[in-house]
C-alpha cells in the first residue's frame, strides 16, 4: 500500500475525530460563556473549573510531548518519525491512547491487587498536584500559598513510593530489582535537588514562587541562572535523573532487567506510568524556568528592545522557556549513551551534593555581603 492510499484510508476516521473534538469544544465554550457568572458564584465549581483548565491542557501537552520526542529525535537521527496517522502524523498520540485504552490490564496471579492498581496513581498524582501552586503569571495561579516551594519539594519526593510499590506488588524479581535501582537513584538525586532549592530560597528570600520570580526582575542578567549557575545545572541534571530519562534510565535497562519496575504492567496501567514520566518532565521544566530563568519575565526587560516586545504576554515567555528545557530532555536522549549504575551513584553522591554544599556557602557569603544586583 502506497503512502497516498494509506493516508486516504485514514481520512474518514481523521475527519470524524476532528469534527467530534471541534463540536465538543464549541459546546463546552458556549456553556462557559452562558453560565460563567453562575459558575463564579459557586466557589467549589469555580475551583473545579480552574483545576480542569490546568489538568486538561497538561494531559494534552503530555500526549504531544511523546509525539515531539519521536519527531525531534527522528530528525536528529535522519529519520522521518511518525507520519502515518493524520497529516504528518499529528494524530499519532490519539491513536496510541486509543490502543492502550483497548488493551487488557493483566494482573499477575500472586500480585497484591490493591497495591498493583494503586501504584500508577501514586506516580502520577504528585506530578499533577504540584501544578496547584505553580504560577503562570503574577496573578494567574490556582493557589498562591506562602510555602509553595516547600509544597513542591514535599510532593515531588512522594513519586518514589509509586515506583517502589509497583515493583514490590508485582511479585516479580525483575520488577523488584528495577524498583530498587530506580528508588535509590531518585532518592540520591532528590538530595541534590533539595540543596539547589535551598539556594533559590536564599537568593529569592521567600518560599513563594511568585515572589521568587519577582525577585529576578530587572534584566536577563538579573535572573538566578547567573549567580546560581552550578545549582541550576545540578538541579536540571538531577531532574533528568529523577524522571528516569536517558542517560539515567537504568531502571529500564532492557539488556539487564527487561523493562524495570513496570515490566508486569499493560494497558492503561502502563500508560499511567508513561504519563507520569512525561508529566514530571514538564514539571521539572516549569520549575527550572520559574526558579532560574525568570518565569514569565521577558528576556528583553531592561534593554532597548523592551518596548518592541511589551505586547507579548508573560505566559508566552514561560512556555517558551519550558519548551527550551524540554528540548534539552529530548536532546540528551538522542545524544548520550546510558550510564552504568555505579557511575550514576558516584555522580549524585560524590559530585553533585558536594558542589551544591560548597556553592551554598559561597552564596551565603554573597547574601551577607549584599553582592548586587542579585543579593542587594
Amino acid at each position: 500500500m502506497t503512502e497516498t492510499v494509506m493516508q486516504k484510508s485514514y481520512r474518514p476516521q481523521m475527519i470524524a475525530t476532528l469534527l467530534v473534538l471541534t463540536a465538543a469544544t464549541a459546546v463546552v465554550c458556549w456553556l462557559l460563556v452562558v453560565f460563567w457568572e453562575d459558575i463564579k458564584a459557586i466557589a467549589w465549581l469555580y475551583d473545579l473549573f480552574k483545576i480542569i483548565a490546568i489538568v486538561a491542557p497538561l494531559m494534552g501537552a503530555v500526549a504531544y510531548l511523546t509525539f515531539a520526542e519521536r519527531k525531534i529525535i527522528g530528525y536528529m537521527q535522519v529519520r522521518i518519525g511518525p507520519n502515518r496517522v493524520g497529516p504528518r502524523g499529528w494524530l499519532q498520540p490519539i491513536a496510541d491512547a486509543l490502543k492502550l485504552l483497548m488493551k487488557e490490564i493483566v494482573i499477575p496471579t500472586n500480585a497484591n491487587r490493591f497495591l498493583f492498581i494503586i501504584a500508577p496513581m501514586l506516580s502520577i498524582a504528585p506530578a499533577l498536584a504540584a501544578w496547584a501552586v505553580l504560577p503562570f503569571t503574577d496573578t494567574l495561579v490556582l493557589a498562591n500559598i506562602d510555602a509553595s516551594l516547600l509544597y513542591i519539594l514535599a510532593l515531588t519526593s512522594m513519586g518514589v513510593y509509586g515506583v517502589i510499590i509497583a515493583g514490590w506488588s508485582s511479585n516479580s524479581k525483575y520488577a523488584f530489582l528495577g524498583a530498587m535501582r530506580s528508588a535509590a537513584q531518585i532518592v540520591s538525586y532528590e538530595i541534590a535537588m533539595g540543596f539547589a532549592l535551598v539556594g533559590v530560597l536564599l537568593a529569592g528570600g521567600s518560599l513563594n514562587l511568585v515572589e521568587i520570580v519577582q525577585a529576578q526582575q530587572g534584566s536577563l542578567l538579573h535572573w538566578f541562572w547567573l549567580p546560581l549557575l552550578p545549582l541550576f545545572l545540578v538541579y536540571f541534571i538531577s531532574g533528568v535523573a529523577e524522571t528516569n530519562r536517558a542517560p539515567f534510565d537504568v531502571s529500564e535497562g532492557e539488556s539487564e532487567i527487561v523493562a524495570g519496575f513496570h515490566v508486569e504492567y499493560s494497558g492503561m496501567a502502563f500508560a499511567v506510568f508513561f504519563l507520569a514520566e512525561y508529566a514530571n518532565m514538564i514539571l521539572i521544566a516549569a520549575l527550572a524556568a520559574l526558579m532560574f530563568l525568570g518565569g514569565w519575565l521577558s528576556p528583553f526587560e531592561g534593554t532597548w528592545f523592551e518596548s518592541w516586545f511589551a505586547w507579548i504576554p508573560g505566559i508566552f515567555w514561560l512556555f517558551a522557556k519550558m519548551a527550551l528545557m524540554l528540548l534539552l530532555f529530548l536532546w540528551f536522549r538522542a545524544t548520550f549513551p546510558r550510564y552504568r549504575y555505579d557511575q550514576i551513584m558516584r555522580l549524585g553522591w560524590k559530585v553533585f551534593i558536594p558542589i551544591t554544599i560548597v556553592w551554598l556557602v559561597v552564596e551565603g557569603a554573597a547574601v551577607v555581603a549584599n553582592v548586587g544586583p542579585w543579593f542587594d
